[in-house]
């Protein structure tokens, strides 16, 4: 193995030895010429005037914080080469601020510097203060909260919930809690609760349950358990349970004509 390696390192080598002697000389010039224009960009160019940073535009901002946060993004970019920026001095700049969840950045050679701030959104409320909390846990202190958002009815960690959920039930969530016996559950007002187990897969989660509720079969059910989102169940009071299908008629994507399964009641969990 280390000869055949050997082999392939010496062929270009022995190929530029069978150049010329003139096709060897503007070779070698070739490639020292090459090796300064590198150093010169490494050590020098980059760096230069040429490439540094004189304007920053900052967009994504939506909060009263937006002055603040823009001045110090703008200030950290300040003498930056749009060559070589430096993302996580913007980070730093802007890492005790919780409204900022990402910093994007876009270099605009010669001068110019794109910033784009996307924003922790909060989708929850924590204590009897009723903090907003974003998707990630981070509690947004001094953040109006704006429109229903859901009461978490315990820790923080469980804001990925509401985090995931289409914003047409977001606003419909009365709380979310875990259970001892179904784990991870929210409550929709003048709705049905939503067992979703484990906060794993929670787009999957959330799509079977938007199905589930928008089918007439579920009219009435005390709960959605969509622990299993390949096959959610709605049942209690008289509920039946209910599994998405394709309409009636229409082929699957095996080919085959789809037709709904029978309904089967489902006791309450």
């Amino acid at each position: 193995m280390l000869s055949v390696a050997t082999a392939t390192l010496r062929a270009p080598l022995r190929l530029a030895f069978a150049l010329p002697p003139r096709l060897r000389r503007r070779l070698a010039l070739l490639l020292v010429l090459v090796a300064a224009l590198g150093a010169i960009y490494w050590f020098w160019f980059r760096d230069s005037s040429f490439a540094r940073v004189e304007q920053v535009s900052v967009t994504g901002l939506t909060t009263g914080e937006a002055p603040r946060v823009r001045k110090a993004l703008t200030s950290s970019a300040a003498g930056m080469s749009t060559l070589k920026v430096d993302r996580q001095v913007l980070l730093d700049a802007v890492a005790a601020n919780p409204l900022v969840h990402e910093v994007r950045v876009t270099p605009d050679f010669p001068h110019g510097l794109r910033i784009h701030v996307v924003e922790n959104r909060p989708v929850a409320v924590s204590g009897a203060e009723r903090t907003p909390v974003a998707s990630d846990g981070t509690l947004l202190r001094g953040l109006p909260v704006e429109g229903k958002l859901p009461a978490l009815k315990g820790p923080k960690e469980l804001a990925a919930l509401p985090g995931a959920a289409p914003p047409e039930l977001l606003e419909r969530l009365s709380h979310v809690r875990r259970s001892a016996r179904r784990g991870v559950v929210a409550r929709l007002r003048s709705g049905p609760l939503l067992v979703f187990g484990e906060p794993e897969r929670l787009r999957a989660k959330w799509e079977a349950a938007s199905r589930v509720l928008a089918d007439g079969e579920a009219r009435g059910a005390t709960y959605v358990d969509v622990s299993l989102p390949e096959r959610p169940v709605a049942g209690g009071l008289g509920a039946n349970s209910v599994e998405p299908v394709s309409p009636a008629g229409a082929p699957d994507p095996a080919g085959a004509v789809n037709t709904p399964p029978p309904v089967e009641s489902s006791p309450v969990p």
